[in-house]
């Protein structure tokens, strides 16, 4: 299908895109497009105008002050894959932006986009749950940090209220005592995960587990994340039998949608193995991974 007529308009400013889209209740940003252009195309949405801000250089920034590194809306997928500094600081993410879609999805869709748009089957909204992410937006009355837990919503919503943009992201670096895993189950490579699962934790000098968190991947209606996991790992020396005993309480407490990928109870068992191996990589207990504390 084509999509319905729409006016575009490419903003030559943050100001000047938010202005645009604030006058008109039906208009819509566009940044990568690699959602929002097929929900066109199929008549989910009808948009009267599209703001392009694909161009706006202030929102491609990627640094680093003190312990945070600071993420612009507009980096491309394969750069928050590739970028050094990402690797170094987030090597999390960057993990997981290999695991997004396939190659031409992520030379093209940006980091901001994915994650206003809130797919519970994607990778970024699991990481930034994980990593206890902060997400930043601005709008006519100014700038919101909003912590994720309380950004993303069930099915495609989020905090954002509209005329509001998604400017970057803010995700605490990593140090020496952050452990990370990643895991994901998809019929093939790049296609919508079945389920997954980020993990971020932190151990003491003793090796003993001071915090963890995951985000799960396709396990709800929305980004969901492993509730219960902290209290049930802390101060423990992680172990084969602990993370059984996590992922078990975790498990307990998901209610995954069947859909044509498989039933509620396959999807919440792809999700308890993808938890089970992230904390096996995180907490080093899997021979043939990657050492996750310097990575």
């Amino acid at each position: 299908m084509k999509p319905p007529p729409f006016e575009y308009v490419v903003a030559t400013s943050v100001d000047h895109a938010i202005n645009l889209v604030s006058q008109d209740e039906d208009a819509k940003f566009l940044a990568g497009g690699q959602s929002l252009i097929p929900l066109l195309s199929l008549r989910f949405a009808s948009p009267t105008l599209l703001v392009d801000i694909s161009r706006l250089a202030e929102l491609r920034a990627v640094s680093r002050a003190g312990g945070v590194l600071h993420i612009g809306a507009l980096t491309r997928h394969s750069d928050i894959h590739k970028l050094p500094l990402v690797k170094q600081d987030a090597p999390l993410l960057s993990e997981a932006a290999g695991w997004v879609a396939h190659s031409q999805v992520r030379n093209r869709g940006t980091f901001g986009g994915a994650i206003a748009h809130s797919d519970s089957a994607a990778e970024f909204p699991a990481v930034l749950l994980a990593v206890g992410a902060t997400i930043v937006t601005r709008s006519a009355d100014g700038e919101r940090r909003i912590p994720c837990r309380d950004f993303f919503g069930s099915h495609f919503q989020t905090a954002l209220e509209h005329g509001e943009l998604l400017t970057g992201v803010e995700v605490p670096a990593h140090d020496s005592s952050t452990r990370w895993g990643f895991s994901e189950f998809a019929r093939r490579k790049g296609d919508y995960a079945i389920g997954g699962a980020a993990v971020n934790a932190r151990v003491d000098e003793n090796g003993r587990c001071t915090q963890v968190r995951a985000g799960l991947i396709a396990a709800g209606p929305g980004p969901t994340s492993a509730e219960g996991l902290d209290e049930a790992l802390r101060d423990r020396v992680v172990d084969e039998t602990a993370v059984s005993e996590a992922v078990t309480h975790v498990v307990g407490h998901l209610n995954p949608e069947s859909n044509v990928h498989g039933t509620k109870e396959y999807r919440r068992a792809v999700v308890a193995e993808s938890l089970r191996r992230a904390l096996r990589q995180a907490f080093d207990l899997d021979p043939a991974g990657t050492d996750r504390r310097t990575a």
